[in-house]
């Protein structure tokens, strides 16, 4: 094999990441060079001109017609292609409380219709995982819930309404990230839960997405002590745990950025590791999340550790050119059927029609706890006072809009201030000139027992028991006895709903 052929081969199973707008010249290269692909994130899509990013895809196909090109595009609080307002159709873990496979089938048909109009082939959802550990610091409410039953049937109607809009899906974290109290982007987390625990309680909703017929899988970043000590993404008998269910399609790994591989062995040795244990395509991650290089790598660096590191096994015959091609063979068949849906007619316009749902009616319906309603009070003068505090934004969702401001500034004038810990609350509350009688929200994403926001929360209610107490995040054990509000993620629908019911 000569050395271009080499290169076609190792680029062939490798999705970066990039910086801007644009696409830069080393990516176009790469891509003329065989690249699998690329994903998307935030950074890359300009919300101030809309039809950017399908210009940006054309110029992807231009350069690779067989290039994957994949989003993390999951509603609620994972949104890429609508992250500068917040994502207009609800998350998971909402779709989960309203328990309606229906909606949740058009929740997914209407994320495929925004993410094919983007130019997007592959879609990183739906999150099959089942949040059995209320302290998960990266599942949470992306999870349709607890219960394995329910997050599979869910799992498969979000499957099967992103496919109908002519893209594929991909479920993920397997074997499944939910009952894990670590965050794989920081560290690498255990999961100690037996082999038979995990079949029975975390394996199904995988085994209803693979009936569905999804195109592709993605790894997790955790180690399962009974299958050793390798994490999922670098381990063959996980992999084999997901060919045992019969999925034949992309098994796609989860970034090699993320320090539960990276500051582990590495992303070029994790990217080789990942190969022989039977991965397909190789996510090399975020280039704007500093991690454990702090920054020091650019975008194509990022590129060439992954490439290089293939090019080298490859050498010392650690990998052979048949078990790339393998990889290969598959991604090829994905982008195939990615082209054949690009050159399907749903309608007369050669689009696929959104469902039409009314996404903040759905969101508000789930809704639970009990909310002021300060039009009916007669509080409708004075602005509303927003103590925030939601801990920093986890790495897999990315800065996030402010939407709850954003929601009530549309009705009314909103004031906004972090919501300090809990011996300083009564001197903000008095710095702030606020009282009993004045409109206050206090939002919070944490509940954990002996935590910092749920201390807070309840010392502005024993001084403010009026506020509007607003949580973001899972419920916890017992929270239905808490005075609160619960909206189960941040989007935009969401935050719409919140403020509908508040002011009217």
């Amino acid at each position: 094999m000569n050395a271009a052929d080499r290169l076609r081969l190792v680029n062939s199973v490798i999705l970066p990441g990039f910086l801007g707008t644009a696409l830069p010249a080393w990516l176009e290269e790469a891509l003329r060079n065989g690249l699998g692909g690329v994903v998307y994130f935030s950074q890359n899509i300009d919300p101030g001109s809309p039809g950017a990013v399908g210009r940006l895809s054309e110029a992807v196909l231009a350069a690779n017609p067989d290039a994957v090109i994949g989003i993390d595009e999951e509603g609620g609080n994972v949104t890429r292609l609508q992250s500068a307002a917040g994502s207009g159709i609800p998350g998971a873990a909402v779709l989960g409380v309203l328990d309606d496979t229906g909606l949740t089938e058009d929740a997914g048909r209407d994320i495929g219709v925004l993410a094919r109009a983007a130019g997007v082939n592959l879609v990183l959802a739906p999150v099959a995982d089942v949040n059995t550990n209320p302290l998960n610091p990266i599942i949470g409410v992306r999870s349709f819930g607890a219960d394995t039953a329910r997050v599979s049937a869910h799992t498969a109607a979000l499957v099967r309404g992103l496919q109908s809009a002519g893209v594929g899906a991909c479920a993920k974290h397997f074997p499944g990230h939910g009952d894990t109290s670590t965050d794989s982007h920081l560290e690498l987390p255990r999961v100690e839960l037996s082999l038979e625990e995990m079949r029975r309680d975390h394996l199904p909703p995988f085994a209803a997405a693979v009936e569905q017929g999804v195109a592709a899988v993605m790894s997790a970043h955790i180690v399962i002590p009974e299958l050793g000590e390798l994490p999922a993404t670098l381990n063959p008998a996980a992999v084999a745990l997901l060919r045992e269910l019969g999925h034949d399609g992309l098994l796609v790994t989860d970034a090699l950025d993320m320090a539960a591989v990276r500051a582990g062995v590495g992303s070029g040795p994790g990217a080789v590791l990942a190969l022989k244990a039977g991965a397909d395509l190789l996510c090399v991650g975020n280039p704007s999340n500093l991690g454990p290089k702090a920054g020091s790598t650019s975008d194509e660096d990022d590129y060439l550790e992954v490439r290089d590191a293939l090019l080298a096994a490859l050498d010392d015959g650690t990998l052979t050119p048949a078990s790339i091609e393998a990889a290969s063979r598959r991604i090829r068949r994905f982008a195939e059927a990615a082209r054949r849906a690009r050159a399907g007619a749903p309608d007369s316009t050669g689009a696929p029609t959104p469902s039409g749902r009314d996404w903040v009616e759905a969101a508000g319906r789930a809704l639970t706890g009990v909310l002021p309603s300060w039009s009916r009070n007669g509080k409708t003068a004075d602005p509303v006072q927003l103590l925030d505090g939601r801990g920093r934004a986890n790495i897999a969702a990315g800065p996030l809009s402010d939407v709850f401001s954003a929601a009530l500034a549309r009705r009314t004038a909103v004031r906004r201030s972090a919501l300090p810990d809990p011996a300083g609350t009564a001197d903000l509350i008095g710095s702030l000139g606020l009282t009993p009688e004045s409109r206050v929200v206090v939002l919070t994403d944490d509940l954990s027992p002996g935590g910092v926001q749920l201390a807070a929360a309840r010392a502005v209610h024993s001084l403010l028991p009026g506020a509007a107490w607003v949580h973001t995040g899972t419920v916890p054990a017992g929270g239905q006895d808490l005075p609160a509000v619960y909206t189960h993620g941040t989007s935009r629908a969401s935050a719409e709903a919140l403020a509908a019911r508040l002011l009217g």
